[in-house]
């Protein structure tokens, strides 16, 4: 069982939740939110809030922040092998009141087909509240380049 290293990013500004599934091992050793270099999420991100390319963890809190972006993720702890969703067992799901009741947030979407799917399963229900699924940041999701990722994720900015 792996526990979830990494807390959220958030403040009262924050009126956007982009919830991940569980954290890569890339993600752990950072101790930050898409830790590997070929995770597209911040260059998405950065694209999407007309920003400069975050490079360290502060860089990339202050961005988040700055837009009204909170970061975390469904799973707060779980079996996995490596880095592999197919591999994810024994799921207990984060808390999102922590977020939820400290900030107003308007819209909550997911990175990917896991998170929706652990969303759906174990927290959809609890807060009374969807989740939009945008296409999965990560390099396995091959079929998606950069500027597709980008159209569709700029739906984060009409909130």
């Amino acid at each position: 069982m792996i526990t979830h290293p990494i807390a959220p990013v958030f403040d009262k500004e924050s009126r956007v939740l982009i919830l991940g599934s569980f954290p890569s091992v890339k993600s752990r050793e950072a101790m930050f939110f898409y830790g590997h270099p070929q995770n597209r999420f911040w260059k998405v991100i950065a694209t999407v809030c007309n920003e400069e390319l975050p490079d360290t963890i502060e860089e990339k809190k202050a961005l988040l922040l700055r837009n009204h972006i909170a970061v975390w993720d469904v799973i707060a702890s779980c079996d996995i092998e490596g880095s592999s969703d197919s591999s994810i067992k024994n799921v207990k799901a984060n808390d999102l009141s922590v977020i939820l009741d400290n900030a107003r947030i308007r819209a909550i979407y997911v990175n990917g087909k896991t998170a929706e799917k652990y969303y759906k399963k174990y927290i959809e229900k609890k807060i009374n509240r969807k989740a939009l699924c945008l296409p999965s940041t990560s390099p396995a999701n091959a079929a998606w380049n950069i500027e597709r990722l980008t159209e569709e994720w700029r739906v984060i900015r009409d909130e």
